[in-house]
């Protein structure tokens, strides 16, 4: 016996390993958890199915040189207005303005990126960049034409749908750049700027970087029916509601892979509205993946909204929702004032104690309607 395993030792030892891999392999192997058809054989040891893994986003630079924008505290990486405070440059009820007499929160919907080189004259350097690919919606090339002076948009593709970023008070856009124009990321799309000039010294100059949802593709014709001035199309920063663009971008200057709708599916809710509305709205048919449960009645929806105005999720409401509507179109049914925060929209607004819609709110909800 020895004799015969010492003769033939080159081709047993590694058989014997061969089989021992193998076996071991078969052992491990996931197996096909779906149903069995006629005529296949059953796995003994099936798992359970796994869900579907979530579609990943697109990946994202930065729109400038400057690649420190976690540093929210420095006057080098963020550009303040005029009251020097640091984080007026940034997302959010960060600002105040003057109404009727009184010193009101204000909305900031994107953040304020300073700028890194100038030439002799103090005026800005710093190319901008397309965040990542897209395309042209929009270009503004009339700086007087809106408080974003000179701008651009661009459009995305995203898990959710179709999102925008927006690049504004620039001095140029890059010569030759068309609406409909495809852009890779990191793409230069413009120069830095004050415009409009009437509202941004010199000393002030910046690029405000927006990046969220579309409200209404039917906007333009609803804007031009209230014979509203200068058009935009659907590219009026009434019709885009940004989210923070911190969110976007990765610690250290590295690039990372952003989804929309993952962070607006972990994003809190400011507050919760009940309103009455007889078809589906347009939002929801381009955003779908944030409508929740069966398609909508045409009775009344319940919608989570962030701090900055973004439609979270909808639902047709139940029966005793639907009473507490009674004869009103928009009812505020639940408040979370910490996320809520200095309210700078005033969507939401107390009086004698309790939320309620306000007139910022029904211009919202206009918009969203049409």
């Amino acid at each position: 016996m020895w004799a015969f395993i010492k003769r033939h030792a080159w081709w047993i030892i590694p058989l014997l390993i061969f089989d021992f891999f193998l076996f071991r392999w078969l052992w491990n192997r996931p197996v096909d958890s779906s149903p069995v058809g006629a005529g296949e054989r059953t796995a003994l040891h099936p798992v359970a199915a796994r869900p579907l893994p979530r579609p990943l986003g697109r990946l994202y630079g930065y729109p400038t040189d400057q690649q420190d924008l976690w540093d929210t505290e420095s006057l080098e990486v963020y550009q303040p207005t005029a009251s020097g405070r640091i984080e007026s440059a940034l997302y959010g009820s960060v600002r105040t303005r003057s109404s009727g007499g009184r010193l009101l929160p204000a909305f900031h919907m994107g953040i304020d990126i300073a700028s890194l080189n100038r030439d002799r004259r103090n005026r800005p350097l710093d190319a901008i960049y397309a965040v990542t690919e897209g395309h042209v919606a929009y270009i503004n090339a009339i700086a007087g034409n809106s408080n974003y002076g000179i701008y651009v948009v661009l459009v995305h593709d995203d898990p959710l749908g179709q999102i925008y970023t927006l690049y504004a008070h620039l001095a140029r856009v890059q010569s030759g750049l068309s609406v409909g124009d495809a852009v890779a990321r990191g793409e230069e799309i413009g120069v830095m700027g004050n415009t409009p000039t009437r509202i941004i010294p010199m000393a002030r100059a910046h690029l405000h970087f927006e990046i969220g949802v579309i409200n209404n593709q039917r906007f333009a014709r609803w804007y031009r029916q209230t014979d509203r001035t200068p058009d935009h199309g659907n590219w009026h920063g009434h019709n885009l509601t940004g989210v923070d663009p911190l969110a976007v971008f990765g610690a250290g200057g590295n690039p990372v892979r952003f989804s929309l709708w993952d962070y607006l599916e972990n994003l809190e809710p400011a507050y919760t509205l009940i309103i009455a509305a007889n078809r589906q709205i347009d939002y929801f048919q381009r955003y779908p993946r944030l409508w929740r449960g069966e398609d909508y009645d045409g009775t009344a929806m319940v919608m989570t909204v962030s701090e900055g105005g973004v439609p979270l999720s909808g639902r047709t409401a139940t029966a005793a929702e639907r009473e507490q509507l009674g004869r009103e179109t928009v009812v505020v049914q639940s408040v979370n004032e910490e996320v809520l925060g200095r309210n700078g929209l005033r969507h939401v607004v107390r009086r004698q104690g309790e939320w309620t819609w306000g007139r910022n709110g029904e211009y919202w909800w206009e918009i969203f309607s049409f």
